[in-house]
């Protein structure tokens, strides 16, 4: 366990939903900081999500495997929220992991204590709607840019969406992400 220090996530809700200072009070009473060391699992595949993190330093991906595939879903940085959600709402084990692309420290939200929390503080109940309308948003996006736009369309959309990317994230995730070959996102990055 290291220091908690709560000022990113705090400063980042703000932006998200306001909350009263009582219920700051009680978030930060279920939260812990953990240290994940680049290329270490956050969660593994098969593990039933009830933590959701919050990006402090560092970066992570989810990925999955499909006939021994190695397949990124998504990545996140400082101030984002993760979570698999699939499994956190089902009770599920999850067929995704979670891991540090880089040396990582994250803010651990224990998820039952925070759905206790909802029953009695609403504004926590709200950001955290908020967080996961956000979540599904970005999800339906990245769903429909592998459906309807080309490899070099959704090349061009992740540098100008995350353009720290590419200086972040090994090519090979990068291009697993954009559902191409490392060899495809070579030859689309040559294209001038």
């Amino acid at each position: 366990m290291i220091f908690l220090d709560v000022q990113e996530l705090f400063s980042q809700i703000e932006t998200i939903h306001p909350i009263i200072p009582v219920s700051e009070k009680a978030l930060s009473t279920i939260c812990r900081g953990v240290i994940f060391s680049k290329g270490k699992n956050v969660q593994e595949i098969g593990h039933t999500c009830k933590t959701i993190y919050f990006v402090k330093k560092g970066g992570v991906r989810i990925y999955y495997f499909k006939e021994a595939t190695d397949i990124t879903e998504s990545f996140e940085f400082e101030n984002a929220f993760v979570a698999r959600a699939e499994s956190l709402f089902t009770g599920k084990p999850s067929r995704k992991a979670i891991q540090a692309i880089e040396d990582t420290t994250l803010i651990a939200i224990d998820s039952n204590k925070l759905f206790k929390l909802f029953d009695t503080h609403h504004d926590l109940e709200r950001l955290f709607r908020k967080i996961i309308e956000t979540s599904y948003v970005n999800t339906v996006n990245r769903i429909e840019s592998l459906q309807f736009n080309t490899a070099e369309e959704r090349y061009k959309a992740l540098l100008k969406d995350a353009p720290d990317v590419l200086k972040r994230v090994p090519l090979k995730h990068v291009a697993s992400y954009l559902g191409i070959t490392q060899v495809s996102l070579s030859r689309i990055r040559g294209i001038k």
